[in-house]
């Protein structure tokens, strides 16, 4: 057989094959013991036809990679978990960089629009919150207590309440991704003018810092969560647009395996939110000061874990 055909016959496999080696998050080992066993008999058909080639030593490294993921020595399970948070998802993120790019543009856009229609409508807001909301809360702002609404409910019930509504809120933005970047960006605009109208409800009477040091004692992990699942979503669905040289389909199921990774990395972050905002956001006589420390906390393990570390496990992959 000519190389050039058997190169040809063979490459949507391979390529197949380079996409599973870092999927453990859905590649199971039967599987890696199957592409592994496909490799291997590669390997030995191009050593005996083309020893010297280039697509011999690709084949080479391809079976090395698959027998170093199949046969190393693992310590525990807590060191797999562990590469998973340092390493896999970093990765993941750094892969989805752009769609999470797009996904703050497209978010932060819309916060623009629903501060300027809040601007220009007084009653904007009850188009998006509804009556009783705003009525409330002109009640708690008449009693000297403009954020009151955060201090109703027991904690326990308004954590587990605010957790499954934020995690709704995520799942639905990165699904939406399904129905290409197009979805999620649609729910991204929502989701922004709201934020938008809500943040100038308060600050058009005076409430700016004390309505910013409370909402974003929660709100700053909250809100990344919905920009990072909504990049998430944005390049699942990009990889239905845009499938450059695969297949459409193999396209998107390879981008989906990645941004789940991204996706499954914000849960955690969505639970700590949730627990800020039902046991101690309804403490608004705290002092300011604290209140800025866990925003800035807060902002600073952002962009350390979803800027900063991604950027650096992509150069170590490099190097």
């Amino acid at each position: 057989m000519q190389e050039a055909v058997f190169i040809r016959r063979n490459k949507d496999k391979w390529e197949r094959m380079e996409g599973m080696y870092d999927d453990t998050l859905f590649t199971t080992t039967d599987e890696l013991v199957e592409a592994y066993n496909e490799v291997t008999s590669d390997l030995a058909f191009a050593q005996t036809q083309y020893p010297s080639s280039p697509i011999t030593t690709y084949l080479n490294d391809l079976a090395l990679k698959f027998h170093r993921r199949l046969y190393q020595h693992r310590h525990t399970t807590w060191a797999a978990i562990v590469r998973f948070w340092t390493h896999e998802v970093p990765l993941a993120v750094y892969g989805a960089r752009w769609g999470m790019i797009i996904s703050l543009i497209v978010f932060s856009a819309f916060i623009i629009v629903g501060v300027v229609s809040a601007l220009g409508d007084p009653d904007f807001l009850r188009l998006i919150l509804g009556d009783s909301y705003v009525d409330e809360t002109l009640q708690n702002i008449a009693e000297g207590q403009p954020m009151a609404v955060y201090g109703t409910g027991s904690q326990f019930s308004s954590f587990f309440g605010i957790t499954v509504n934020n995690l709704f809120v995520a799942t639905i933005s990165y699904l939406m991704g399904v129905f290409t970047c197009f979805g999620t960006a649609y729910f991204l605009m929502n989701n922004g003018i709201m934020v938008g109208a809500f943040v100038t409800f308060f600050i058009v009477r005076g409430l700016f810092v004390e309505s910013i040091l409370a909402i974003m004692l929660h709100g700053t992990l909250e809100l990344s969560a919905i920009v990072i699942a909504g990049g998430a979503g944005i390049t699942m669905g990009n990889g239905w647009l845009f499938p450059g040289t695969r297949g459409r389909t193999e396209s998107f199921l390879l981008a989906a395996r990645h941004s789940i990774k991204v996706f499954v990395s914000i849960v955690p972050i969505i639970i700590l939110a949730a627990f800020i905002e039902g046991f101690f956001t309804r403490y608004t006589g705290v002092g300011d000061l604290l209140r800025f420390l866990v925003i800035l906390l807060s902002a600073t393990f952002i962009i350390f874990y979803y800027v900063l570390l991604p950027i650096k496990r992509h150069r170590d992959e490099l190097s």
